[in-house]
């Protein structure tokens, strides 16, 4: 059974980014986070980081779909 809560460590692996970008998408909001404990802890809910994923493959479709490749042996 994979856990509920996730480790902004375990959260970067997922995404394959740096632990200080995951931080950085926790405080700024961008991706959903809570703090836990006494030493106030992040954890990153891996439904919340499903939706985020989700999230961001729907806007780079559109953002795609917004920027067409344009074929520069043509030009």
């Amino acid at each position: 059974m994979e856990p509920r809560f996730l480790l902004l460590s375990d959260v970067a692996a997922e995404l394959n980014v740096s632990d200080s970008q995951v931080y950085h998408m926790v405080r700024s909001g961008e991706l959903p986070a809570i703090k836990i404990g006494g030493r106030g802890q992040w954890r990153v809910e891996r439904a919340r980081l499903e939706e985020y994923i989700s999230h961001k493959y729907a806007e780079t479709a559109d953002w795609v779909r917004g920027n067409p490749l344009i074929d520069r042996d043509t030009e």
